[in-house]
Parts: C-alpha cells; structure tokens; sequence
C-alpha cells in the first residue's frame, strides 16, 4: 500500500508578508499601528516644543493651587479658598447631577411619548407626532436658552411675595404665592424648595482632596440594602410559583423592605424640614435651585425624550403582531399587554440604541456653559482654565473625566442589556 508523502514545509521569506494571504493583514495592522504611533509621537513633540518657546510645561500641579472664584450652586462644600481641584469636584458633581435626573425623566418621558404616538386615538398620536418633529429637529441649545429665558424672565420676582400692612389691612393678595402648602417659592433668581436637615449624625471623614460624609455614607447603604432586599424578595416569589404555579402576596412585604428602613433611619437621625421665608429682599432658608440647573435639566430631558419616544415606537412595532393577538385571546387587557408582553421584549430592541441617547445627554450637559451653570466645562474648561492659563491640561483633563464618564455608562447599560437578552437553554 502506497502512502501520501508529507509535503515539504516552505521556508518564510520577507515577500510573504505583502503576497501571502496568511500575513497581509498582519502587516496592513503593523503598518497602520505604526504610523498612528508616529502621529502620536510628531503631535507630542510640536506641543513640547511649543510649550518650550512659551515657557512653560505640561503639569497638573495647578489644581493644588487656591481657586479664587465662587460657584452658584454646589452639591458639595466649596468656597473660593479651596483649591481648583475641588473646584473641578463640583463641577464634576453638578455635571453628574444634570446627567443622572435628565436620564431618568428622559426615559420615562420618552417611553409615554412612544407608546402614545402608537395610540388609536388620532388627535393623541398626531400631538405626539408634532412634539418628536419640533424638538428632535431644532438645536438643543436654542431649547436651552429658551427654557432660561423663560424662567427668568417669566417668573416673579421676590418682593412680589411680600405682604405689605396696608395689603392686610385691604385684605388683599400679593401678587405671587408658594405652591405646594406654602413650602415653594419659585421666583426670576430660582426655585427655593425645604431643605432637609438631621438633629444627629455620623459626621465625616476628611480624606485628604475629599471629604466623606458618614451620614449620606449611612443612608446610601440602607438604601441599597433594601433595594437587594427586595430584589431577593422578589426572586425568591418567582421561584415559588415556577415551582407551585402559585404566585405568594409580596407586596406589603415589598413596601416594608423599600421604606421601612430608611424611614426608621431618618426618624433616628432626627429629620425635619426647613421652609424657606421671604426675609428682606429675598427667601431664607431651604435650597435655591438655580433657574440654570433647570433650564438645562428641563431641555435636556424634552429634547432626548422626542429621541427615546422614536426609539421605543421602533423598538414596539419591532415584535410580532401575533403577540399582541395572544395576549388579547387570554382575555389581557390592552394596558397590561403593553406592560407585561409588549414593552419586555422590545427592551431587547430599545436598549442598544437607548445607551447612544444616554451618552448624548451626559456630553450635552456641556452646553450649561451657554446659561452660565457651573458644571465640568464652566469650573474646570472655563474658569480655571482662564485662570491658570492651562488650556491644553484642561482640555486633556475634560476628555479623560468625559470618557470615563461614557465607559461607565456604557459598560453599566450594556450589562443589563445583557441581563434582558434572551437566554439559550
């Protein structure tokens, strides 16, 4: 019996690289790699060399440096003694702020605006139709510098609150009042809204460039513990009635896991509320939201929610008719196919897309610089940077802050993204 002699190994040669199928792309991504090193190596270079004529040298040492400049509205203590690292602190908490309430009421706003646009009441559908067309096609920052314009030129000013002895006398109104029971007082200089205060507390520890707050420390841990509580809870109700078919009463169980620790601790900490009161010229007491905080949260969350309401539409009419149809055959009624049938598997659709308006929120948030709102680009892109003359370290600081913020999000979303895929067994 004849065998198959094996066939000779061919030798490497340098030609192979460029005419052999195996290593051309091998090659092609050496190349590329290596020319974007060299762009990366001649861009380094001209800005030292540039820096050098000038004088100076690329260091971050200035955020160890006195600030100097106050800041409207902080999450976090601040005066102008501290230094510009703090100063980038708030701004970074303020962007977050922005980010976070605008995601969440976009969201929820966009989900309505998407299953109404599906509605079979003609005059709902076409007034949701208008609303997607005019704000996902004009700027966001003529919505922007609408929404101040409008707070601060519309609303009244504080005086208008005052009552005189002569208007009591009279038995006359002013001409503004608080809403919500005498507690807000929305004025052309913010909104002033109670403030909570605590008799007790677990005090701070300074860190160093950050001080940490034991109490909001405290309560972030309660909360999470119920919210892993619950979510416990409600697993374990699954695995009873996938096992029993029987579905157990969780939902007192649920609102005692969600409420009653963080309630039992605020009563502990001693929780009460400070109302603001018109004193001289203006309202004491309470937190004064500025009206450039909600200017930007209010276009933020208006404009990406005619983005997310297309998203959902899409992601709705993506699953199959026939499941609205056997929904309906089981006697569901139409709220609750939408709920329980519909919406669940168009998260699978929705999703992707609904990180990329995410991500646009959080970067647009730099648009506040348009409305004076101290977030990352007004503390650290804007006045620090004119300060110290550092425009390059800042900018590079911006990028770095920007991009960790979009990883975060998108490594967050795309994890429960994944969550909601469906599973192969």
């Amino acid at each position: 019996m004849t065998m198959a002699a094996e066939l000779p190994k061919e030798n490497f040669r340098l030609s192979m690289l460029i005419f052999d199928t195996r290593y051309r792309s091998y090659t092609i991504q050496a190349v590329v790699l290596g020319l974007f090193i060299l762009l990366i190596v001649w861009l380094g270079y001209n800005v030292d060399r540039n820096l050098d004529e000038r004088g100076k040298e690329l260091s971050i040492s200035f955020l160890w440096q006195r600030a100097g400049y106050d800041i409207p509205q902080t999450l976090i203590p601040y005066t102008n003694d501290n230094v510009h690292f703090r100063a980038l602190l708030v701004g970074l908490t303020n962007t977050l702020a922005v980010a976070f309430c605008g995601c969440i009421l976009a969201t929820i706003l966009g989900v309505v605006i998407g299953v109404l646009r599906l509605s079979n009441n003609w005059l709902v559908s076409r007034l949701m139709t208008v609303y997607v067309e005019v704000f996902r096609n004009v700027p966001l920052l003529l919505w922007v510098l609408l929404s101040y314009v409008i707070l601060t030129e519309t609303m009244p000013a504080p005086r208008d609150f005052r009552v005189t002895d002569e208007m009591a006398a009279a038995g006359e109104a002013p001409a503004a009042a608080m809403s919500f029971f005498d507690t807000v007082a929305v004025t052309n200089r913010g909104t002033n809204v109670p403030s909570p205060l605590l008799e007790r507390g677990f005090g701070s520890v300074d860190l160093g460039f950050v001080s940490v707050n034991l109490t909001f420390l405290a309560i972030v841990l309660v909360i999470a513990g119920s919210v892993y509580s619950y979510r416990r809870l409600k697993s374990h109700a699954r695995t009873v009635q996938e096992s029993t078919g029987v579905r157990p009463v969780t939902w007192w169980k649920s609102l005692l896991i969600l409420f009653a620790p963080i309630i039992a601790l605020m009563i502990a900490l001693g929780l009460h509320w400070e109302v603001p009161v018109l004193k001289g010229f203006n309202f004491q007491g309470g937190i004064l939201v500025a009206h450039a905080f909600t200017a930007l949260l209010l276009a933020l969350t208006l404009y990406t929610a005619a983005f997310i309401a297309e998203i959902v539409r899409g992601g709705i009419q993506a699953i199959s008719r026939g499941q609205t149809e056997a929904a309906f055959a089981l006697g569901l009624r139409p709220n609750r196919t939408m709920s329980l049938v519909v919406l669940p598997q168009a998260l699978r659709v929705i999703i992707p897309p609904l990180i990329s308006q995410f991500l646009n929120l959080t970067k647009n948030t730099s648009l506040g610089v348009a409305i004076s709102y101290s977030d990352l680009s007004g503390t650290l892109g804007g006045i620090t940077r004119n300060q110290t003359g550092r425009e390059i370290e800042c900018v590079f600081l911006m990028m770095a802050i920007y991009l960790s913020i979009s990883l975060t999000i998108s490594m967050v979303m795309n994890w429960y993204n994944r969550s909601v895929q469906l599973k192969a067994r």
